[in-house]
This record gives structure tokens, C-alpha cells and sequence, in this order.
């Protein structure tokens, strides 16, 4: 059974990370005033001791604490670890995602530090958003200096802030992302505000404030406590959560994930830049992924390059256990290279063009996230010309080797009954949030262009289906939901267009045939010989013709899907490689 420590955006993500596992856990809050959606989770609220906490690890089998609470909550921090000692558990850290130091703000090491800075630095007027809590640390400041605090506006805030004796009348509430309009009305002369990290906010108030014109004064995230005996795995991201809870607890999840051919690449490349950089041979290396979590890879080297083992976890995948190399020399420039065993695409309508290597889009742009050097990337795979012809590689045009792909860089694995019941949870939750609309898309691709469309909707309200595009709308029915969009990529639109409510390749393949018909009913004169992709169609048809014919596919989908929808309302978008938006 695993405990986590909550009430922040990370608490909230550790949630639905561990329900993936449909597997039971606690999550604990100081107070129940952050709204948490728990589908296999029992909530905790109330402020706890270290002893109630021994009691409740005693009680249900605690074998793992995940603290994915604030930054600053120093005390329950030090609780947490004194947990861990008395009990001998491990602890893994959900932490957040920080920019690095930027020199051009005031760095500050507490809030006694923040004070004098602020006087050096001759700073009358201040609009503090370090949180009603940091009134008190503060007071020797605000009683010689004009000075604003912004706070939550509910009654405990309102309270604590009175207790504090600071005056009502500077006090200025949070609304969402006010920031400017607070600067633009205070008229400060520099804001203080905590190293809260991408999710507080810390990029916004910071850009708020360089457009004011107004200095910024920064108190530093303090160390998480270190305690002999204690191991604690830190971690930044769901995905990293998930493969740390994997090591610990196996049997926590019924299955487990894997790498990317693209996060083994890129890991592989790390490694040997730090080799010719510095001369050094980890044997693990850190990997930002896309989505800007960190997480760790096992690395290992041969007498010109580094390698690693990929790892799919339990999904069935041919490249399970293969080498994946990366070799790095000095260049003019920053180049990506395909060696032996990566396959080159030889037909249109891929990422790159024909003779390119066969390194799709996100693995490229993940290597020039987590290099820097101006050095030639040479990915070479030994095995990889005999595990191609395993593959769809051939049929698709790419040929000579496997492809380095990978939109997330993690492989979830799921059975058909796992994945489908994955999709009912998620439901569920979109449903519990009170989102007036349930966004559907297939992947994280078409969920970013889908999350742009609808940036009002809570994060909850998105679901992914893959490719169980019936079985999600029949959730959607049973669940009384009425309001559904449906985001299709045009792969696998012509498939459900067709008829193929599981749009799956063992499933469902492309019919050149019937979709030689759509385009003829839509005016549209292609030539299919050619094509393995359907999203090739994209440039292939007359750009004045593209609405027409997208209305045809929409269409065609609708006839299929709306039946599973009846007592509600569906809309069906259809969406290019580029994040254009088609509707009927």
C-alpha cells in the first residue's frame, strides 16, 4: 500500500498516475479544501503528526511514501522523513519542474535574507506573492515599508493574516493570473514571490513582471531534508512516478512501462556526449522527456560509443531487449545521423523525406533538448536490419532497419481489458470534475491540439482513447455523459469512416478503395497508387478542396459514432499533422 502526501498540482497528478494500477492507496491532505479526484484512492484529511502518521502506515501496510506536497512545506517534509527512519520505508519525491537561475533576479536564501535584500536594494514598495502564511516572516519589512500581500480570498486566509495584524486594507486577492493587473494598479517597485516552480506560476509572474518594468526578488526552494538511512528517489514527472513505483513496489501495477526507441536513443547520445565532453562514464544519465519531466536511464559503454538496452516493460514489442548506440563527435553544427540498423525512409509523407533516416520528429527534437554541443549524432541499432522485417517498416516504406520513434518517450502498457477499463476510470473522473464537455483524442498529440481548442476545460475533461474509439463512446453512454468531441487524426479517421470503430492496425488497415471514393464525392482528382500513409493525403489534395474533403470524412465517422452517443450530443473534429482544426 503506498501513502502520498498531497494538496498541490503534483499531489493531484501522483493520483491519477497511481490510478492507472486500479490498485488501492491513501492520499493525505492538511485540509480538504483542494478538490482531488480519487478512483481507487481513500482520502485523508487533516493535519498529521508523525506518530498519527505511524499509526496509519501500521495500520493499512504502508510500504512506500510518495511527498508530492509544496516545495515550502518544509515541516511536513522533515515529518515525512522522520516517517520514512522510524519505519524504514522509502520515499519518493514528486517534485516540480524548475527553470534554471536566472542572473537578472534577486536571488534570496530565506526570508530574512529577502528583508535585507529588499532594503539594499532600496525598495519602498512591494507586492509580496509569497502566500498569507510568509506575513509573519515577513512583518519586520512590511511595518517600515508600503507593501501588498496577495492571498487567497476564503476566510482562513482572511483570518491568519488578521492575526498577523497586518492591514486589510493592502491586502490584494489572488483571481487567476493577475499578476499584471495587480503591478499595473500598484504601481510596486519590485515583487517578492517563492521559487514556486512551472506549475506555481513561477514563469508567469516573472514575465508579468519584466513587462511592468519591475525588479524581482525570488526566495529560494529550501534542500530536501537528508536522512541517513533514508532513500529517496526524486522524480519531476507521472512518468518518472510510475517507473520508480515499478522498481519499489512490482506488484503494484498489473503491468509496466518501458522506453521509447527515441528516450533509448537520446539516452544513449546524452552519454556519450558527456564521454567526449568530460570524459566521464555514468552509469545512469538524466533525460528530459517531451512533456519536460526528468527522468533516469541505465547507460553503458563500448570503445566509441554508448549504448542502451531497451526496455518495453510489458507492452508486446519486437524491439524488447534490442541495443540501441549513439556515437558523438565534434562538428560545425548540430547534426542527427542514422547508422546501421536504422531504417531511411524511401516514400513521401513521413516526418522527413525520402533518404532521410528513419528518426521521427519527436526523438529529434528531444536529442536537441538534451544536447547542447555542436556535435554529430551518429544512432546505429545491430540488430536493427533483422528486426525490421518483424515490423510494419517494409509495407510502410521504410527501409534497412527500425524506426526511432515515440511521441511521449515512455511505453504504457496495456491489455485489451486493462486499456479499455483504463479509459473507463478516466471517464469517470472527466465525468466527477464538472466539465460541461468530455474532449476524446487518440494520443498526447491530438490531446495538445485539442487542449488549445478548449483551454477552459479542467485537464480532467480530456481522455484518450487510442485506437477503442466505440468502446469509449459506449463509456460515455453509460456514464449519462452528453457532451462529447471526438479529435481524430485522419489515419485513423479513414478507418473509422469506414466502419472501424477500433481503428488498431491487427484490426483495421487502410482501404485505398474506399478512400478513392471519399475523395472522388468530394472533387478531389489523387493519384493513391503511391501512398502508405493516409496523412500523405494532406498534401496531396488541392488546398482548396481540403475542407471539402475533410467535411466528407467527418461525415462518414459521424454516421458510425453518433448511434453510440443517442441520448447526447457528439462532435466530431478532424485534425492535420500540423494542428489544423476541420469541422463539418
Amino acid at each position: 500500500m503506498i501513502l502520498v502526501f498531497g494538496g498541490t498540482t503534483e499531489g493531484r497528478l501522483a493520483a491519477q498516475v497511481l490510478d492507472e494500477a486500479g490498485t488501492g492507496y491513501f492520499y493525505s491532505t492538511h485540509g480538504d479544501g483542494q478538490e482531488v479526484d480519487l478512483v481507487h484512492g481513500t482520502r485523508l484529511a487533516g493535519a498529521l503528526q508523525v506518530a498519527d502518521m505511524v499509526d496509519v502506515c501500521r495500520e493499512h501496510d504502508i510500504r512506500l511514501l510518495v511527498d508530492a506536497a509544496h516545495p515550502f512545506a518544509e515541516q511536513l517534509h522533515r515529518n515525512v522523513m522522520a516517517l520514512a527512519r522510524q519505519l524504514r520505508l522509502p520515499v519518493i519525491r514528486y517534485d516540480r519542474i524548475y527553470p534554471a537561475h536566472d542572473p537578472t533576479l534577486v536571488w534570496c536564501r530565506d526570508y530574512a535574507d529577502a528583508i535585507r535584500q529588499l532594503n539594499a536594494h532600496g525598495v519602498g514598495r512591494l507586492l509580496a506573492l509569497t502566500g498569507v502564511n510568509t506575513i509573519g516572516r515577513l512583518k519586520p519589512y512590511w511595518q517600515e515599508h508600503t507593501c501588498w500581500f496577495r492571498i487567497l480570498d476564503r476566510p482562513i486566509s482572511l483570518q491568519r493574516a488578521q492575526e498577523a495584524g497586518f492591514p486589510a486594507d493592502h491586502l490584494v486577492y489572488y483571481e487567476h493570473d493577475n499578476t499584471a493587473q495587480l503591478l499595473e494598479m500598484l504601481c510596486p517597485d519590485a515583487i517578492l514571490t517563492k521559487e514556486s516552480g512551472l506549475s506555481g506560476g513561477f514563469g508567469e509572474k516573472v514575465e508579468a513582471a519584466r513587462r511592468a518594468g519591475v525588479q524581482v526578488f525570488v526566495v529560494e526552494r529550501p534542500a530536501y531534508p537528508v536522512v541517513p538511512g533514508v532513500t529517496v528517489s526524486h522524480v519531476n514527472g507521472p512518468h518518472g512516478l510510475r517507473r520508480v513505483v515499478e522498481h519499489i513496489l512490482p506488484e503494484f501495477y498489473p503491468l509496466h512501462s518501458g522506453l521509447t526507441t527515441g528516450t533509448c536513443a537520446t539516452a544513449a547520445a546524452v552519454a556519450a556526449t558527456r564521454r567526449l565532453v568530460t570524459g566521464e562514464t555514468p552509469g545512469v544519465v538524466p533525460v528530459v522527456l517531451p512533456d519536460g519531466e526528468t527522468i533516469d536511464v541505465d547507460v553503458s559503454y563500448g570503445k566509441n560509443y554508448a549504448s542502451v538496452i531497451k526496455d518495453a516493460g510489458d507492452d508486446p514489442d519486437v524491439t524488447d531487449g534490442v541495443e540501441i548506440r549513439a556515437t558523438v563527435e565534434w562538428s560545425d553544427h548540430f547534426e542527427i545521423c542514422g547508422g546501421d540498423g536504422v531504417g531511411r525512409f524511401t516514400l513521401p509523407g513521413f516526418d522527413y523525406p525520402p533518404g532521410e533516416a528513419a528518426i521521427n520528429r519527436t526523438p529529434r527534437q528531444m536529442l536537441r533538448d538534451n544536447i547542447r554541443e555542436s556535435v554529430r549524432i551518429t544512432i546505429t541499432v545491430p540488430l536493427g536490419s533483422e528486426i525490421a522485417r518483424r515490423t510494419f517498416n517494409p509495407r510502410l516504406g521504410i527501409e534497412g532497419g527500425i524506426s526511432i520513434i515515440g511521441e511521449s518517450g515512455i511505453v504504457k502498457p496495456y491489455s485489451e481489458q486493462a486499456f479499455v477499463q483504463s479509459i473507463g476510470k478516466c471517464m469517470q473522473v472527466a465525468q466527477a470534475s464538472g466539465a460541461p464537455r468530455v474532449v476524446m483524442g487518440s494520443g498526447a498529440k491530438s490531446e495538445n491540439y485539442l487542449r488549445a481548442l478548449y483551454p477552459d476545460l479542467p485537464s480532467q475533461a480530456f481522455v484518450q482513447y487510442g485506437n477503442y474509439v466505440g468502446e469509449t463512446l459506449r463509456l460515455a453512454t453509460q456514464l449519462g455523459i452528453t457532451q462529447v468531441t471526438l479529435g481524430v487524426m485522419l489515419g485513423k479517421a479513414v478507418k473509422l469512416a469506414a466502419g472501424n470503430l477500433d481503428t488498431h492496425s491487427r484490426v483495421a488497415t487502410m482501404d485505398k478503395d474506399f478512400m478513392a471514393q471519399m475523395l472522388a464525392q468530394a472533387g478531389c482528382d489523387v493519384d493513391l497508387s503511391g501512398i502508405t500513409l493516409a496523412r500523405e493525403l494532406w498534401d496531396k489534395i488541392p488546398p482548396e478542396r481540403l475542407q471539402t474533403f475533410a467535411r466528407m470524412v467527418i461525415g462518414r465517422c459521424m454516421e458510425h459514432c453518433a448511434p453510440l452517443l443517442p441520448h447526447g450530443t457528439l462532435t466530431i473534429l478532424l485534425l492535420d499533422n500540423d494542428g489544423t482544426i476541420y469541422s463539418l
